[in-house]
């Protein structure tokens, strides 16, 4: 059951969103409200993912994917009342500046994990994001009881996921880099999303702490994206661990002059040092690279999924 989504215009930004009408999505929409009230060219889907009581096999027989049609009297009401839902949140972000037309909404019948079935969604509608509240679970519980984002963050690659904890009021961003092809990527999905924002201001982090590994700098796969001759132009002079970055950002035509960048010695694990930063000169967003696959793999997990499990208060979004 669907709105059908607006006409995509070339240039616009399309964002999934994973709503449940829990506080956490309540602070999910003024997020994105209040980031990009002010960005005509960025739309919203708001979804919410419904278990339909099938397995995959009866879906498959009985209808399309989402068909409704089919569903049990309980489902069909679970779906009802999602899109009661989702209509009162799309009216919150409407008061909050967003106009109607940059708005969709979706009700999507399910099997399986809410989670599967929301990384299959968004890989397959080619979202720009996915963005999703954080519930608040202690981190503790959120190991044993797992959710939604640390189940998407396993199983979507893709996409990138945006997860916001707690209430987030900021245009400032902190992208840590590391001069790796993934911190670059990070670099190219924060200046395609907030290349027209009026008031964003973007720093550039580096920590040199004790145990920060060495990058790689993966030069297949830059020439692939970047290509040969940018790179030889920007990622073979001294500064390029920061003016690499910097130069994705302009090029997507973010203004030169709200890029900053900051270089520390101190502390002994750079995840410590990015949320210490980010908590020091309340940077709203924490835009991180990661490699394939290093979510939840042994006890020193990557550095974005350690910068996750500490994170409070502050959006992190995770480009892999």
């Amino acid at each position: 059951m669907s709105i059908p989504k607006q006409t995509e215009a070339e240039g616009q930004k399309k964002i999934l969103v994973a709503v449940d009408c829990s506080p956490h999505t309540v602070n999910t929409v003024n997020y994105l409200s209040s980031l990009f009230a002010g960005m005509a060219g960025v739309c919203f889907e708001l979804a919410t993912l419904v278990k339909s009581g099938q397995n995959e096999l009866t879906a498959s027989w009985q209808g399309p994917e989402g068909s409704i049609d089919r569903l049990s009297a309980k489902a069909r009401s679970e779906c009802d009342q999602a899109r009661v839902c989702l209509e009162r949140t799309a009216g919150r972000m409407q008061r909050a500046g967003i106009a109607p037309e940059r708005i969709s909404i979706s009700v999507v019948p399910c099997t399986g994990e809410i989670a599967a079935a929301l990384a299959a969604y968004a890989e397959k509608g080619m979202y720009d994001a996915v963005a999703v509240g954080r519930r608040g679970l202690g981190k503790l519980e959120e190991i044993m009881l797992g959710s939604v984002s640390t189940g998407l963050l396993d199983r979507c690659h893709s996409v990138p996921i945006w997860i916001i904890d707690g209430e987030v009021d900021s245009n400032r961003f902190l992208l840590p880099v590391d001069g790796s092809f993934h911190s670059l990527m990070a670099a190219d999905h924060l200046g395609h999303i907030i290349a027209d924002h009026p008031k964003a201001e973007v720093t550039l982090f580096h920590s040199s702490s004790m145990f920060a590994s060495e990058p790689d700098p993966a030069p297949v796969e830059l020439h692939r994206v970047f290509g040969r001759q940018w790179c030889e132009e920007h990622l073979g002079r001294p500064d390029s661990l920061f003016h690499g970055p910097r130069q994705v950002l302009v090029d997507h035509g973010f203004p030169r002059d709200r890029i900053k960048w900051l270089h520390t010695f101190r502390g002994i694990e750079p995840s410590r040092q990015i949320i210490r930063q980010a908590l020091i000169d309340e940077y709203g967003t924490i835009v991180m690279g990661r490699r394939g696959g290093n979510i939840g793999k042994g006890l020193f997990r990557g550095v974005s999924d350690r910068v996750l499990y500490m994170a409070e208060k502050v959006a992190v979004w995770v480009v892999g």
